[in-house]
């Protein structure tokens, strides 16, 4: 998931925090008229710490091909604030010449740094409309690190065993239907609800929303960002859809956590549907080594349409390249990421190694393991997805819409307040 729009400010309050917080997998990072010779040395800093070793990995063999360049790579340790400490990098004047950003809401902050990466192989061969997120006044800044993709996660054996076939949930009514059926069925299904909505995570209501403001924003990441209202235009749709989850969801859904929706409900066939995305695989197959592959769908939701859906997909993180390194390390940049995208070993850890869905061109599908991500890739090919608006949301939009969300679940306002309050706030923000 992603952040919206955050200020260097706000990201340098926690500068001392973040800063002593830092793991290399090199003692220290040593300069061009150093000990290291003539080798080009290149900084990466990474902020998810669970691909460090899938990064030293690929490191380690794009350095045995490439003997005059030195990687060496920054994680930050589990827990921390990515972009807290990427702030404090620069704070420090240790700017990376690799880093990781979730795409231009926040990128625009360092403008300044970023290169134009409209040459580089890896950005040509980025899937159409991937580049879109880390457009800075018409000029893509970053390259997509993979995609991620979220709608309905349901298990198939739940709703197969409640004699429902996901494969007819093709309209908005048959999904109401199913989730009906199943909740009749839910004591000799032993289940505790149907769904497992989230509810104390603001970042998973602005997701929900997703599947409601894209079609209102023409599924466009640039018209989002540069607007000033919010009409909710598919507001009833979402009613409806809120209305259903509340009803059928365990309780209470305001303080209802990732940790026990995911992990304690949904991994132990407690519930049939999760409003999440391909990223929960990873935790479902550490529980049941079988689930992504054997009990793991996707459905999408019916907003703009009763009888055609769409999941939202896209990049969910993107690379940029500091160009105010010199040049030989700029184009050692450049080269490490073309290779990690495009050379054959690259293509091959992306999928086996990472596990990602790929947002570059030329995969073997079928090297993508779990079913659902497959599907994902093949649906964003074939232009039945919608991109992450949310990302695009004016800075504090989305925090704000959770403390209203959670009002209207808890019964504490109506829908006309909901709406009504939200709108009133994303033109506020916008104006910022």
């Amino acid at each position: 998931m992603k952040l919206g729009k955050v200020s260097v400010i706000a990201l340098l309050v926690v500068v001392v925090l973040a800063g002593c917080s830092l793991n290399n997998n090199k003692d220290q990072i040593q300069s061009e008229g150093s000990d290291n010779g003539k080798k080009t040395v290149v900084e990466i800093f990474n902020p998810k710490a669970e691909t460090k070793a899938q990064m030293e990995a690929l490191i380690e063999q794009f350095e045995s091909e490439n003997k005059n360049i030195d990687i060496v790579l920054t994680t930050v340790g589990a827990g921390q604030n990515g972009m807290s400490a990427l702030a404090a990098k620069f704070a420090s004047k240790e700017e990376p010449a690799l880093f990781i950003l979730p795409g231009r809401a926040i990128a625009v902050n360092y403008k300044d740094y970023l290169l134009d990466v409209s040459d580089m192989e890896s950005a040509k061969q980025a899937i159409d409309g991937t580049l879109q997120g880390a457009m800075i006044d018409g000029a893509p800044y970053g390259i997509p690190l993979n995609i991620e993709g979220f709608g309905w996660m349901i298990n198939k054996e739940i709703f197969q065993a409640a004699g429902v076939d996901p494969e007819t949930v093709t309209t908005y009514d048959k999904f109401v239907e199913a989730v009906k059926k199943i909740d009749s069925q839910k004591e000799s299904l032993g289940l505790n609800a149907v769904f497992a909505f989230v509810g104390d995570d603001g970042g998973f209501a602005s997701q929900y929303s997703n599947h409601f403001t894209a079609p209102e924003f023409d599924n466009d990441l640039n018209v989002t960002y540069e607007a000033d209202q919010l009409n909710w235009k598919y507001g009833d749709r979402m009613k409806e859809y809120t209305d259903l989850i509340n009803q059928y969801n365990v309780q209470p859904i305001v303080s209802l956590d990732y940790s026990t929706a995911v992990e304690e409900l949904f991994a132990n066939n407690k519930v049939a549907i999760l409003s999440q995305g391909n990223w929960i695989v990873p935790t479902l197959d550490s529980i049941d080594p079988t689930f992504s592959k054997e009990k793991l769908g996707i459905l999408p939701f019916f907003v703009d349409s009763d009888s055609e859906g769409y999941i939202s997909a896209g990049p969910s993180w993107f690379w940029f390249v500091n160009k105010q390194k010199d040049e030989q390390t700029v184009e050692a940049s450049k080269k490490f990421l073309d290779w990690m995208y495009t050379s054959d070993f690259g293509k091959e850890q992306i999928l086996s190694s990472f596990k990602y869905i790929p947002a570059h061109k030329g995969y073997n599908i079928e090297g993508i393991e779990d079913p659902v991500s497959k599907e994902i890739y093949q649906m964003l090919e074939a232009g039945k997805t919608r991109v992450w608006v949310f990302n695009q949301y004016p800075d504090g939009f989305y925090s704000n819409m959770h403390g209203e969300f959670q009002k209207y679940l808890a019964g504490n306002i109506t829908w006309d307040q909901f709406i009504e309050i939200t709108k009133n706030d994303f033109t506020k923000l916008s104006s910022r």
